[in-house]
């Protein structure tokens, strides 16, 4: 990985982490997401059409049937995770899905882009897949499997969490091929997928516009911050893909559990400590692998 691959890397994971643990003191929610959807396509459109002059000319039925493809992924991605953490809980839905994806899409990368990955990166890969599995508390999966009442949570956790593993895998094949292979700009690629959300997020918004109105006041100073640091923070990475190979980039970019537990100790939560520093240590460890190999 060059240096300024990996420079964009892991300023786009101080940026997720940053808006991640913003969106966690907001409380998230269907109408904070339908708020950071509709301020990223209003702010960030100067940027989109001064990119798109340029690159729309050149666009084929390609170029637009990768974008949907993309966009699609992307909404299918989030409703399955949202559904996840409906049916089974967070503490196993996020690590199963953090720590597949990216192990999934370096396998991806390595099919779909012909990508090949020394031994160096594979160990580094594998470093920070277990590293995000111990910083999100991955052991007490087994310890709620053997509790009766909880295994069938567990077990739907598991099948979510992997699927949305699955999709992030999918999206980040698909959007590495866009902007390597037919030199997307990973503006457009981020927009179009923001953008998506709205008429996804609407009908879930409109059974309670007050409510809507009333999460908008109270809400809307960390939307603002979350639609900005949130395309920014992919945008970078999807840069670094053009700079480096996806199978190193991919898991690289989960550095940004590393930051989140340095800013807050974890988005899900601050038992195990000792867990979550080796996993940190683990993550560290895996990036500079990646780095090297």
């Amino acid at each position: 990985m060059t240096p300024l691959a990996l420079a964009l890397v892991l300023a786009a994971a101080a940026c997720h982490a940053t808006w991640n643990l913003v969106a966690k003191k907001a409380g998230g929610g269907n109408n904070f997401v339908l708020m950071g959807s509709l301020m990223v396509s209003v702010l960030w459109i100067p940027v989109v059409v001064w990119v798109g002059v340029q690159e729309l000319v050149r666009w084929g039925i390609a170029e637009w049937l990768l974008l949907a493809a993309s966009a699609l992924l992307h909404v299918v991605y989030f409703r399955t995770l949202l559904h996840g953490y409906e049916v089974s809980d967070l503490t196993v839905v996020y690590p199963v899905a953090r720590g597949s994806g990216p192990l999934l899409s370096s396998i991806g990368a390595v099919i779909v882009l012909g990508e090949t990955i020394s031994p160096v990166g594979a160990i580094g890969a594998l470093a920070v897949v277990a590293g995000v599995f111990l910083i999100a508390g991955g052991p007490g999966l087994w310890r709620k499997a053997h509790e009766p009442e909880q295994r069938k949570r567990v077990r739907r956790g598991l099948l979510w969490g992997a699927l949305t593993g699955a999709l992030i895998a999918g999206y980040t094949v698909i959007d590495g091929y866009a902007v390597k292979i037919m030199l997307i700009s990973p503006v457009l690629v981020d927009y179009v997928g923001n953008v998506l959300r709205i008429p996804v997020m609407l009908p879930f918004v409109l059974r309670n516009r007050q409510g809507f109105l009333q999460a908008w006041r109270a809400q809307w100073r960390s939307a603002l911050v979350v639609s900005i640091l949130g395309p920014l923070s992919y945008v970078m990475v999807l840069y670094a893909v053009r700079l480096a190979p996806l199978s190193h980039v991919a898991p690289a970019r989960e550095v940004s559990m590393l930051f989140a537990a340095l800013a807050g100790g974890t988005l899900l939560g601050e038992s195990d400590r000792w867990l979550r520093l080796l996993g940190a240590a683990a993550i560290a460890t895996g990036v500079v692998a990646l780095a090297l190999g």
